[in-house]
């Protein structure tokens, strides 16, 4: 069938909407008709050129929409459903059966390859299968194990982000850190995923949540998503010590801040994504006195089961995740692109139709 889609052809190069081919859904795929997706910076990385993606790609992994039909195989979802679109994985490795899937063993050939897990195309001389999806396009293919049902009630658009960054961050808090009520809690950068990870501090009962960030808006809507102090960044910024932090920027600098604060012992979840290679150096004597530095990718979450828990808690009124969102045209991608390079958008979200 043909769609419309964002086509990067060139590192550095904004994508731009053309027509391709999409194939129809095979063994265990799903074919769903985009409502809305969301611009990560990931997708920013990827059209830079650090992800090292085969162009011509199509880009997009924070997709919801309605499935219009099922390929051979497929009996959990059927027509009509409409569905969250989150990372791939393939379901059988020792990780996936450990409930796992974000470390999957085949991670990469079934999101950053550009083909299928069977060394296929969707969309002929154009890569898709981006995070498993390519939602940057009016149509996308899924498989069953990273298309997941949502309920009806719900503006299916802004849902869209809890397939990437906001499941990122609240994954990062309440499936790794885990922190107790009554504990402590740093947010460094407050964005998508740190916003995410503010609000799930929240969630679990922290007493001290701070959230560091140089935007001032930023830091005032933290304070509305339950920071309970927020400062702008400088050596020292945070007094006393906190038992856990989240660092989402990736840099040296940061990841160096993050781990300073902790009390000893005390874990910072790293998150922060600048391509496949980004050497920082760290003070082994942040570290020597019980202290841990640990990797998260999609917030070690099962989208299955995690996607669900966080729309429950958002119907519950206690994840606001909507507020992170400024919706855009599809036709409008490079305004949603540019608002997410400056920062005027926390969460851009394209919508379709």
């Amino acid at each position: 069938m043909r769609i419309a889609a964002a086509v990067l052809r060139r590192p550095g190069e904004d994508p731009v909407i053309e027509e391709v081919s999409l194939d129809e859904p095979g063994e265990g795929e799903v074919l769903v008709r985009m409502a809305g997706t969301g611009v990560c910076h990931t997708d920013l990385v990827a059209i830079g050129g650090a992800m090292r993606m085969p162009l011509p790609c199509v880009l997009g992994h924070e997709g919801a929409g309605v499935v219009e039909r099922t390929g051979p195989g497929v009996t959990a979802l059927a027509p009509g459903d409409r569905v969250v679109l989150s990372f791939d994985s393939c379901g059988a490795c020792a990780t996936c059966v450990a409930g796992r899937p974000a470390y999957c063993r085949r991670f990469h050939a079934l999101n950053s390859s550009g083909l299928r897990g069977d060394g296929t195309t969707t969309m002929g001389p154009v890569h898709g299968s981006f995070l498993g999806q390519s939602s940057f396009a009016t149509h996308a293919l899924a498989s069953v194990r990273n298309a997941v049902r949502v309920r009806d009630d719900l503006p299916l658009a802004r849902l869209a982000p809890l397939g990437g960054g906001v499941l990122t961050g609240a994954g990062a808090v309440l499936n790794v850190l885990r922190p107790e009520a009554g504990s402590s809690l740093a947010v460094f950068g407050l964005g998508t995923v740190g916003l995410s990870g503010v609000m799930a501090a929240a969630v679990a009962g922290c007493a001290r949540i701070v959230g560091v960030d140089p935007d001032a808006r930023r830091r005032a809507l933290a304070l509305e998503l339950g920071a309970t102090e927020v400062l702008a960044p400088s050596p020292g910024v945070v007094s006393g010590r906190v038992d856990a932090s989240l660092e989402t920027v990736g840099s040296g600098e940061v990841v160096a801040a993050a781990l300073g604060v902790l009390r000893s012992p005390g874990t910072c979840a790293s998150v922060g994504f600048r391509g496949a290679r980004n050497p920082i150096t760290i003070d082994q004597g942040h570290l020597v006195f019980g202290r841990t530095l640990t990797g998260v990718i999609e917030g070690d979450a099962d989208p299955q089961a995690f996607i669900p828990r966080l729309v429950d808690l958002h119907v519950a009124g206690r994840f606001p995740f909507d507020r992170l969102i400024t919706e855009f045209a599809f036709s409008d991608l490079s305004g949603a692109l540019a608002a997410a390079r400056s920062g005027d958008a926390i969460k851009p979200v394209l919508r379709f139709g």
